[in-house]
């Protein structure tokens, strides 16, 4: 059930998220962000920054490792012999937590809209490196904890991503 005095934090230098409950951490897990680092433009595979919201919660019930495009589930279920057919393909798995940006002209509106850029946390696959950068703007997590995160949050819920 969701939490509502909740609130989640993602660091960048540290490649951890942490969900506040009540000004108490309740999770605090390893992630990985954009491979490029920070940064709001469109087009740019950087994780923004700043104050942002969960615009969408999005996978509820669905199995672990659900494959979704384009926000919906695929038919498929990512397994070895999945990632052996489609090598480059960015898994998006499990859970999507929609973001949207807060601050207009930092990460909302025009070329620096987070919900445009179709900023999630996410679900990925259990051999992805977690606790270094590696994504293409999105907020990868271990399937496990992304179902926990999905389970204790609400729309609304806010995120602040920070360069500390």
């Amino acid at each position: 059930m969701a939490t509502p005095n909740a609130s989640i934090t993602v660091s960048l230098p540290q490649q951890r998220l942490s969900l506040q409950v009540d000004d108490r951490i309740v999770m605090d897990v390893a992630v990985s962000t954009a491979a490029r680092g920070g940064g709001e433009q469109s087009g740019s595979e950087c994780t923004p920054r700043g104050l942002h919201f969960i615009r969408a919660r999005i996978g509820s019930g669905c199995a672990v490792n659900t494959v979704f495009q384009g926000r919906r589930p695929t038919g498929e279920i990512y397994d070895a012999e999945l990632a052996r057919r489609f090598p480059g393909r960015d898994w998006i798995l499990t859970r999507i937590l929609w973001l949207c940006g807060m601050e207009p002209g930092k990460n909302r509106l025009g070329s620096v809209d987070t919900m445009r850029r179709y900023i999630y946390i996410h679900g990925t696959p259990d051999d992805t490196s977690l606790g270094q950068p590696g994504s293409h703007g999105c907020i990868r997590m271990a399937n496990a904890d992304v179902i926990r995160l999905f389970d204790a949050v609400s729309a609304g819920t806010r995120v602040f991503i920070s360069e500390e």
